[in-house]
């Protein structure tokens, strides 16, 4: 009786389980890319800024840092970025960028992948 006792115990907690799982949405898959949460965040914003600071080592086309306005995280062996970064140009002009920037803070490694103009 007491076994027979735990096994329903057993079967009604799995059962739960596999239920709240069912109903909780998934919003990411893992080794995808996912919403970063809060762009606001202090270190999204200095990858932007170091993202716009590595162009202009490349391009030295004058582009001035504004703030990233949204993006992307995909974890890997660190973190890939796919940021939407607002950047002001000679003009003066206010102009969005899509930059990817992978990251891996334990080796202290941060590399520039693409940085192109928004379509």
């Amino acid at each position: 009786m007491r076994t027979s006792s735990l096994l329903l115990v057993a079967i009604a907690v799995a059962a739960a389980v596999v239920f709240a799982a069912a109903a909780t949405p998934v919003t990411e898959i893992l080794g995808g890319w996912g919403v970063i949460p809060d762009v606001d965040d202090a270190h999204v914003q200095e990858i932007g800024a170091w993202a716009v600071a590595e162009h202009i080592k490349r391009a030295n086309d004058g582009l001035r840092f504004g703030r990233v306005s949204g993006g992307e995280e995909q974890v890997v062996s660190g973190v890939n970025y796919r940021l939407r970064i607002v950047a002001v140009n000679l003009a003066g002009q206010n102009v969005t960028y899509s930059a990817v920037v992978y990251e891996q803070i334990w080796t202290n490694t941060r590399r520039l992948l693409s940085f192109d103009r928004a379509k």
